[in-house]
């Protein structure tokens, strides 16, 4: 198990030490052929540089995306929270659930200066 884990480590930071190689010598590639050719005063950048610029770039247009940004993350989730909803809404009573849209109602008024009344508050 160990030596599997071990393994898949490994790979992945082989694979992201390539790709960010390859992506750096494409980034330096493209600037060193294109910017200075066409910008006065630009001059070539060394790898190094083509790496910052390429992690200043995804910082600052892309950021640094996992799998918390898919469009599926807490689905499954959400998906309980709704289940549970329907469920508590389902053991209310009559009273309670014109309680509970009166309440709702009125926090999604603009105007929220009076608090809802509740009527079954001894205090």
């Amino acid at each position: 198990m160990k030596r599997f884990r071990f393994s898949q480590v490994l790979r992945f930071v082989l694979f992201t030490t390539l790709f960010v190689g390859v992506m750096g010598f494409a980034v330096m590639s493209l600037w060193n052929l294109t910017l200075p050719l066409l910008v006065r005063g630009v001059s070539a950048i060394t790898f190094w540089q083509a790496i910052a610029l390429l992690v200043l770039s995804r910082l600052l247009f892309g950021g640094f995306r996992g799998p918390w940004n898919r469009t599926d993350f807490g689905t499954f989730k959400r998906d309980q929270w709704k289940g549970r909803m329907a469920e508590h809404w389902q053991k209310l009573t009559p009273e309670q659930r014109d309680r509970m849209r009166q309440f709702w109602g009125n926090r999604c008024r603009p105007d929220r200066s009076t608090p809802p009344t509740d009527s079954t508050d001894a205090s």
